[in-house]
This record gives structure tokens, sequence and C-alpha cells, in this order.
């Protein structure tokens, strides 16, 4: 899960060198903590947060197959 958030930020974002992405897992569900810098966080977010619920949707689809939840919080 982890490198799929990051692939997908890079694309999103002007500066891909400053894309972090941590994992914090447990037993069922996981926690993917984005962070990017100021000026590309609304990028990332998007009008109204359309992107980055369209990348939690895409995350909560792949963690589906592996029957784990995961949830992508963005850091500032």
């Amino acid at each position: 899960m982890k490198e799929l958030v990051l692939y997908i930020a890079k694309a999103l974002v002007d500066n891909p060198d400053q894309v972090e992405v941590k994992e914090i897992a447990g037993e069922k569900a996981t926690i993917l903590e984005l962070k990017v810098s100021a000026e590309d966080r609304g990028k990332v977010i998007g009008k109204e947060g359309r992107i980055i619920k369209a990348v939690r949707i895409i995350v909560n689809s792949a963690s589906a197959k592996l029957d784990k939840r995961a949830t992508v919080e963005i850091v500032e």
C-alpha cells in the first residue's frame, strides 16, 4: 500500500522528492500518513477534497483484496 500511495502522490506534485509516506500497521487496519511540501498540499487534496477522496478509494479497494483496512491521512 505504501508504494501505491507514494506512486500516486509523486505523480500529482511538483516536488516529488519531498513526498514521504509513513506506514503505521495494526492487526486489521493500516494508517498511511502522507507528507508533501506546503506548496503541493493543495494539489494532493484537490477541489473540495476530490483527489484525496479518490486516492482513499483506490487504497481501500486494494486493501480489501488483502482483507485489511487502510486509511490515508495528510500530515502537515
